[in-house]
């Protein structure tokens, strides 16, 4: 492969990265008090509740609206920690996996409103090209560690 300035894994290990920056975005820019007053998961529960599919909205039931507190502490710090991860390439293969979970569950419950779906389309785009391709194998503590060769 043939690529300007970086090499092939160079490259990948880049788009790791700016994919890491891009969820730590998503945790900073998050008006934590009132996130974690609930209104983020109050307002994912207006959505599920007039869902079309009748699975969406018992799941949201059953798993997230008795327990709104938690489930924003898990989606915030879930952020967080896969922003970390894959800017330092820690756990690199767990950390995309998590990502491109979060990225599916929001994709089906917007999956009336497109508009909302372009940054979370392209997440999960970069996290199967970065897990396919072993983003890893460059500018990672995993490398490093010698973990996941």
């Amino acid at each position: 492969m043939q690529t300007m300035w970086l090499g092939g894994a160079e490259w990948l290990a880049v788009l790791r990265i700016g994919l890491g920056l891009w969820w730590l975005e998503s945790w900073r820019h998050k008006d934590k008090k009132e996130w974690f007053k609930g209104g983020g998961i109050g307002w994912a529960a207006g959505i599920a509740e007039k869902h079309r599919w009748a699975a969406v909205r018992s799941g949201f039931d059953v798993v997230v609206k008795p327990r709104p507190r938690v489930m924003a502490y898990v989606v915030a710090y879930a952020e967080l920690a896969l922003g970390l991860g894959l800017i330092v390439g820690l756990l690199t293969p767990v950390a995309l996996v998590a990502g491109l979970a979060l990225n599916l569950i929001y994709l089906v419950l917007m999956i009336h409103d497109w508009a909302e779906q372009g940054q979370n389309l392209m997440m999960a785009l970069i996290s199967l090209v970065a897990l396919f391709a072993m983003s890893w194998q460059t500018w990672s503590l995993d490398a490093a560690l010698g973990i996941f060769l």
